[in-house]
């Protein structure tokens, strides 16, 4: 056989081949595209959320705690919000292919200043006797905790706590270094381990709940021909620590199919409202300073405040940051 009808046989058995790995090849591309896709939406269909979220909301709280983030938070306009950006991302517009994706959002979480709020599908039983299901809000959830002594604890996103000391039977409300000296719990004397508890518990609070709504879920929709089963995503130690800082929105989308896998993600929009760096009240040497967290300087740490103005009445002196002014 001459090597040109060698040559002609090599390629007869090579271009099935090699056919085979250019559809795969543009499969997977086209998969990755598709994908980024997806993530580009679910993203901004929660910023857009999170950025409506405080907007058109009574705000009679805010001056009277003092707190940025103790804001009234409007779920319904960030839900319906979140929705139209997210159909408009998928190129959706039709409202049964709208329903479709929807079934594929277990859990939608608005991240409160002292609580949360989860939106997944429930079941009851209407008036008339017939089972209704639909996705609804549940009830405000606390960020909770208690210790082994009996002293409880509800947190919020900053150090402003309700505590109830279980040795004087007494409850007390306020920024942490106020009332710490009203109570013998513990944890109020200690401001790094009531960090550390702080966000911890926020943390675990919607983790349980997002994990029991998700079960919940699972149940529902396996009764209704959806198969797939939905799982608490593992989300990112960082995203966790912003959802403790800030007023937000935590969505997820799971199930999806795409090609030979199926498309699940996550994403968290903050409101954007409470990046302000908190004001630390530190000793430099003898002296009594506040500054800047984002100042960056290593003082020892002494307390924690929301303004500048509640550091100076407790005796603090002001110390600048290179390129900030007080």
């Amino acid at each position: 056989m001459k090597w040109i009808e060698w040559a002609i046989v090599g390629a007869l058995i090579f271009l099935p081949f090699a056919t085979a790995n250019h559809n795969d090849t543009d499969t997977l591309r086209q998969t990755v595209l598709t994908e980024m896709k997806y993530n580009t939406a679910l993203d901004t269909a929660v910023d857009d959320a999170a950025s409506v979220l405080v907007v058109n909301a009574t705000q009679q709280h805010e001056a009277q705690y003092g707190s940025l983030k103790r804001i009234a938070l409007n779920k319904e306009e960030a839900l319906a919000a979140f929705y139209r950006t997210l159909d408009a991302g998928f190129g959706i517009t039709d409202s049964v292919t709208q329903e479709v994706l929807h079934r594929y959002i277990p859990a939608i979480v608005v991240i409160g200043y002292d609580g949360f709020y989860v939106y997944s599908e429930e079941e009851w039983t209407g008036p008339d006797g017939k089972t209704v299901m639909k996705p609804v809000w549940g009830t405000k959830k606390p960020y909770a905790y208690a210790d082994s002594a009996g002293n409880s604890l509800s947190f919020s996103l900053d150090q402003q706590v309700l505590a109830y000391d279980a040795v004087s039977r007494s409850w007390h409300e306020g920024l942490r270094q106020d009332i710490r000296q009203q109570t013998t719990i513990p944890l109020l004397q200690d401001a790094a381990l009531f960090e550390q508890v702080r966000r911890s518990t926020i943390v675990r609070a919607i983790q349980d709940e997002l994990a029991y709504r998700i079960n919940r879920y699972n149940e529902t929709v396996s009764r209704n021909g959806l198969s797939y089963t939905f799982t608490l995503p593992l989300i990112a130690s960082e995203d966790w620590n912003n959802s403790v800082d800030d007023v937000g929105v935590l969505a997820f989308v799971q199930g999806i199919p795409l090609g030979a896998k199926v498309y699940n993600s996550y994403a968290l929009g903050g409101s954007r409202i409470v990046k302000r760096p908190t004001i630390v009240g530190a000793k430099k040497g003898t002296m009594k300073v506040y500054f800047r967290s984002s100042c960056g300087y290593s003082y020892p740490a002494e307390e924690t405040f929301a303004s500048e103005q509640a550091a100076a009445r407790k005796g603090y002196m002001p110390l600048s940051c290179s390129g900030l002014s007080f």
